[in-house]
């Protein structure tokens, strides 16, 4: 039951943290000035405050969970000590430090600032993306040694960030396809304009994840393919490999067919059965990442191989 609630809160917090990010950075490039105020296209200030708070819940919750296993403490209410010695003398404690602050801040930018959207949704986003990071001393990264492990936390920290970056983007594209904003042209618009936008940001980051993922499964399993197949690690591994194909299919389909489409239709001010196709298209692409993160959740808690 500890394994399954452990996981249960990695999945959050890879799910709220590339959130925060990712419509941070969405905001920045996808957006115009003026529509960075929150409430003239998107709340911004809404869900990055939201985002944010949770993450700091879900760490606490995560820390207690993860403490409680390391320490084989049972009962809740003596992981005191236990805690105090995590958070102070193991970098794992450190990193989780450094994200609630990083969380704080980012809550305190978004809060604070009415009068500077886009200077706070920088350091807001600077600040998420730091809290994100800081997930890949929780994985595989951490286990290596020398220098190695630094190159494998700068991998593993480029690949969330990137798949962040991803992830918000599609967040942020589905809340500018809610049936109530696609009623008017301006808000179909700023998504059309939005979505040419990220033709050269999604490139760059597809470049990056498949780059960073190649890096990691090299640097966790190695250069062979051997028993892939007869492990659960390998198995878990190779699902995520599909779904990645299919989200690849699925953002080859809107950038070609479906993007075009909308742009087409903004023209003739007949958007509405260009939205519902695309609305259809990121769903799957949306379930697809949902997936992806689940099986993430699981695979940081493997070793390579491992049968378990």
């Amino acid at each position: 039951m500890s394994d399954l609630l452990g996981i249960a809160l990695r999945f959050a917090l890879y799910l709220d943290l590339m959130l925060l990010f990712g419509l941070g950075l969405f905001a920045l490039y996808g957006l115009k000035a003026s529509e960075r105020v929150s409430g003239v296209v998107l709340n911004i200030k809404g869900w990055l405050a939201g985002t944010a708070i949770l993450g700091v819940l879900l760490s606490m919750a995560s820390l207690l969970v993860m403490t409680r296993a390391m320490s084989g403490e049972q009962a809740w209410q003596a992981l005191g000590p236990h805690v105090q010695m995590m958070l102070w003398q193991t970098e794992l404690g450190l990193t989780w430090m450094l994200r609630i602050g990083a969380l704080w801040v980012a809550v305190l930018a978004v809060m604070t600032g009415a009068a500077w959207p886009t200077g706070s949704l920088w350091l807001a986003t600077w600040a998420a993306g730091v809290a994100l990071a800081t997930l890949a001393w929780a994985g595989h990264g951490a286990m290596s040694d020398g220098a190695l492990r630094v190159w494998h936390l700068m991998a593993d920290s480029a690949h969330l960030l990137a798949a962040g970056a991803w992830f918000g983007a599609l967040a942020a594209f589905g809340l500018l396809l809610l049936p109530g904003n696609t009623q008017d042209i301006a808000p179909v618009r700023s998504l059309a304009r939005a979505l040419t936008g990220f033709e050269v940001v999604g490139a760059v980051l597809v470049a990056v994840l498949i780059v960073t993922g190649v890096v990691n499964y090299l640097l966790v399993v190695g250069a062979t393919l051997d028993g892939i197949t007869q492990s659960t690690y390998g198995i878990l591994f190779s699902l995520k490999l599909a779904l990645f194909g299919v989200m690849l299919a699925m953002a080859a389909l809107n950038r070609f067919h479906l993007s075009p489409l909308l742009l087409r239709a903004v023209e003739t001010g007949e958007q509405a059965m260009a939205c519902r196709a695309l609305r259809r298209s990121l769903s799957l692409e949306f379930g697809a990442v949902l997936l992806i993160l689940g099986l993430v959740a699981g695979l940081g808690t493997l070793g390579p191989m491992s049968s378990d």
